[in-house]
């Protein structure tokens, strides 16, 4: 690392949203050339480009006691990782929270190991901050992963509703309601995969970015996750199978309402052409 670059090998994961990003995290965990802190989204590069209260002292204590804090079981946990867990915690409490901050994230990392970032908000940067921070690494690489984008509207706001409480509204809200909800920046936003896509395209060379559809992770994932190692030039690693075959953040299981797909119908068209048009095949399940 140096001034200009303080930043080494970095291994970022963007998004989008419910498409397999978590389980991509806890498989690819086991891989001795990849290290991961203790919390999987970071949100660094989003807090740089305009939303600092994402990394608030009070958001990283609530991030700290939901991903180690409160895991902590006397009884279970192994002594060992409780301590490194807290000696990232020693680094993420730290301030200012700049550059130096987040390289110091990583410092537990072996020498050639990439530093490990999956933070989804990071689809949603502006164009130039990829160039920018293309600029601060050694080496960069960016992992984009593109599911149907109605099968995504319809996880994310699912699962949104789970997590908060209010999965009844599934069974209640009238066409109107689906739609001005699934609208909101902070699901729609995470639908637009042409404009992410140009954007990262507008800072980063073509060994910088790689794009994955979340259909072929999960029909052929040893596949998938080999074409994964090749892009970062890491060594083939043989992943626990029962890692590769568990859940991870699943959805509440409630069928799409048959009116919701025509809500959606010449936005969900437009993505896919764009998709299309930036020279992407798509999976068959895209266009029903």
């Amino acid at each position: 690392m140096t001034e200009d670059r303080p930043f080494d090998a970095l291994f970022l994961s963007v998004g989008a949203s419910k498409c397999g990003t978590t389980w991509l995290y806890s498989v690819m965990q086991a891989h001795p050339e990849l290290y991961f802190t203790p919390e999987k989204e970071l949100h660094y590069f989003h807090f740089s480009y305009g939303h600092e209260a994402i990394l608030s002292d009070e958001r990283r204590m609530a991030n700290a006691n939901a991903r180690v804090l409160g895991r902590i079981d006397p009884a279970r946990s192994n002594i060992r990782v409780v301590k490194r867990n807290l000696q990232f915690l020693d680094a993420y409490f730290d301030d200012p929270v700049d550059d130096k901050w987040y390289a110091n994230l990583f410092r537990a990392k072996r020498p050639g190991q990439y530093s490990c970032d999956f933070s989804n908000f990071h689809a949603l940067l502006p164009a130039h901050a990829w160039h920018e921070i293309a600029g601060k690494c050694g080496k960069l690489r960016v992992l984009y992963t593109m599911r149907n984008p109605l099968d995504r509207l319809w996880s994310h706001l699912k699962f949104h509703l789970q997590v908060t409480g209010q999965a009844d509204q599934l069974d209640s809200w009238s066409p109107e309601e689906f739609y001005a909800f699934a609208k909101r920046p902070f699901i729609w936003d995470n639908c637009e995969y042409g404009d992410a896509l140009r954007k990262m395209t507008a800072g980063l060379s073509r060994q910088m970015l790689y794009v994955q559809f979340y259909e072929d992770l999960f029909s052929r994932p040893d596949e998938a996750l080999a074409s994964l190692e090749d892009f970062l030039g890491i060594r083939a690693h043989e992943y626990p199978s029962e890692k590769i075959v568990k859940k991870v953040n699943v959805s509440a299981e409630r069928p799409m309402p048959d009116f919701f797909p025509e809500l959606f119908d010449t936005d969900i068209e437009r993505i896919a052409s764009e998709v299309e048009e930036l020279g992407y095949e798509l999976p068959t399940n895209w266009r029903r």
